[in-house]
């Protein structure tokens, strides 16, 4: 017989929890499992008044509700209300019943501008403890990467100014005078009147110049679990910050790194160096040297016990004058004067050799031998890298929303990239106590199927 359901009924009381409502393999239920915010209330005590004004936002109720949009991919606070007004998992994961009022939309913003980018860093941090204690991150092999950002502006805000007055707009008090005037000049560049913080840059030579932000991760390899985020503007070097980047995790995890891999956008001799001082391997593939000259660099030997250089024709040449990255290195005019490669190696009007040589120039040396030398477990891990370090910016750029920055500012893109790689962590937390909880539920035999599904799943969005 065919069934009639009344449309018009009104329901007057609901009995029970709304988490009756929510399927278990909801991923909002599976990280409220391991999500625990009750220290948040002291930390940004200070940020309120004790008695005066009217109550604000619950502190952990408001995070509640960013982590929520995040983890089911809204990312703008007016879509994440609307939706939560009619998204039973929403509202119960933020602690609102049926009947409350969901807050404006502009108190999330007012709560990010009140808070600042520090206390957000601190709940990221605090998934990344969370993680070390569950052992599902060890913090030894760490790999660290870089992707853009879409900054959050219109072509049309882009102006082209001329270099010297943006130079002299963004110059720091304790800037040399030499510095300045060995920056580029003469040229235009475009900026962004909107969002001043993002500027041009591209992933590609192919790929046109665009405004964006730079997010710096560094990912554990055993699961993905996110150790540490950094960003800055798009046109910074990744080379200046896997240094810092190194010590913050060391200081998060309190763990001394072995091992790091990166890409070759990371192969420089000041990179090799400063992981050889910290004792660290570097599974970096290095750069070939570019070949600018008939007698290459390459073709010089360097002493380094007697800091000197030799030629391909054994004569010496000796360190003089320094420069920011390195020094120069002189041959004596008189070996050049008769030397069969003079016409190759001089260039037009010198009479001696001069040879800049890098501060770790040995260590990129040693690099590129190891290279040559990579092991089957290197090879290894540096595949890993590219899904492990790779495979975080296209999870969290399509299941997160950070493709493209939604607020303007560099302190509002960090919060957006703290909160998103909280979210992922605790997406790992919870798939790690779901398959903790298979392995005591499910026959032995039968988890071993289960538990390659799990895995498959801690990578897996939404």
């Amino acid at each position: 017989m065919l069934g009639r359901k009344e449309r018009d009924q009104l329901e007057l009381f609901i009995t029970g929890s709304l988490r009756q409502l929510v399927p278990d393999e909801h991923v909002l239920a599976r990280v409220d499992r391991v999500l625990d915010l009750s220290w948040l209330r002291e930390e940004v005590s200070d940020c309120y008044s004790a008695n005066d004004g009217r109550p604000g936002i619950d502190p952990e109720a408001a995070v509640r509700l960013m982590l929520a949009g995040l983890l089911t991919g809204i990312v703008h606070d007016r879509k994440l209300i609307r939706e939560a007004q009619v998204n039973i998992a929403i509202r119960w994961f933020a602690g609102y019943g049926l009947h409350e009022q969901l807050p404006h939309h502009s108190s999330l913003t007012r709560i990010r501008q009140r808070w600042g980018e520090e206390r957000f860093r601190r709940i990221f941090k605090r998934t990344v403890q969370a993680c070390l204690k569950a052992k599902i991150a060890t913090a030894e092999v760490v790999h660290i990467d870089a992707s853009l950002i879409r900054a959050n502006v219109s072509w049309d805000s882009l102006t082209e100014q001329h270099v010297v007055d943006v130079l002299s707009e963004n110059q720091s008090e304790d800037e040399s005078e030499d510095e300045r005037k060995g920056r580029q000049s003469g040229k235009y560049k475009k900026v962004c009147t909107t969002d001043p913080d993002a500027t041009m840059a591209t992933n590609a030579r192919n790929r046109r110049l665009e405004p964006a932000y730079k997010q710096h991760t560094a990912v554990d390899d055993k699961v993905g679990v996110i150790l540490d985020v950094a960003v800055t503007t798009g046109q910074t070097n990744e080379g200046e910050m896997i240094e810092p980047q190194v010590d913050e995790v060391e200081a998060i995890t309190g763990i001394d790194i072995k091992v790091v891999t990166a890409d070759a956008g990371y192969a420089y001799a000041k990179v090799y160096g400063a992981l050889e001082r910290r004792g660290i391997d570097a599974l970096i593939p290095a750069k070939a040297e570019p070949i600018k000259s008939r007698v290459p660099l390459r073709r010089f030997r360097y002493d380094a016990k007697n800091d000197i250089l030799k030629c391909p024709r054994g004569r010496i040449l000796r360190p003089a004058r320094p420069i920011k990255h390195g020094r120069f290195f002189y041959s004596k005019s008189k070996d050049c004067t008769r030397c069969p490669l003079k016409g190759d190696c001089l260039s037009k009007g010198r009479v001696n050799k001069a040879v800049v040589v890098g501060d770790h120039y040995p260590a990129l040396l040693r690099a590129r031998r190891r290279r040559e030398r990579w092991s089957k477990q290197d090879r290894h891990l540096y595949q890993r890298h590219r899904w492990r370090s790779e495979g975080f910016h296209g999870e969290a750029k399509t299941w997160h929303g950070l493709a493209r920055a939604v607020r303007r500012g560099l302190p509002n893109m960090k919060i957006q990239a703290y909160l998103t790689a909280a979210a992922i962590n605790l997406k790992r937390l919870a798939t790690a106590l779901l398959a903790l909880i298979l392995s005591w539920i499910v026959p032995h035999n039968a988890f071993a199927a289960s538990d390659s599904a799990v895995a498959r799943a801690l990578t897996r969005g939404p």
